[in-house]
């Protein structure tokens, strides 16, 4: 799955933000009321949450995650590797309760290089 076709995924949602899209990045803001459906979605597409909000971070998702910003005990984090390709999502939850900052990358994976 590309991530032009995971985006597509979420258009029948409102978006507060559309900061960036490229074919290996993309960063949206979205409103938190709409958050248990978009979750369905990462499920369906990611597998469960590699880290779920409220779980500590380990190193190893912090190594991962640490050019983009990282993800913390408060933030969620989902994983799959894909042919050679792994796909992140990071969920940021902001202080207001209103919004959340999703960020999705597609990383090649150096380890199949």
């Amino acid at each position: 799955m590309t991530l032009k076709e995971i985006i597509e995924r979420f258009t029948i949602f409102d978006l507060y933000e559309k900061r960036v899209i490229t074919d290996d990045y993309a960063e949206l803001v979205f409103y938190n009321k709409d958050l248990d459906e978009w979750s369905k979605i990462f499920v369906d597409i990611f597998g469960p949450a590699k880290k779920p909000k409220g779980v500590k971070t380990t190193q190893e998702d912090l190594d991962l995650t640490n050019n983009y910003g990282g993800v913390y005990d408060s933030q969620t984090l989902f994983k799959k590797e894909d042919n050679g390709v792994i796909k992140i999502a990071m969920l940021w939850p902001w202080q207001s309760g209103d919004y959340t900052t999703l960020k999705i990358i597609f990383l090649k994976n150096k380890t199949e290089a």
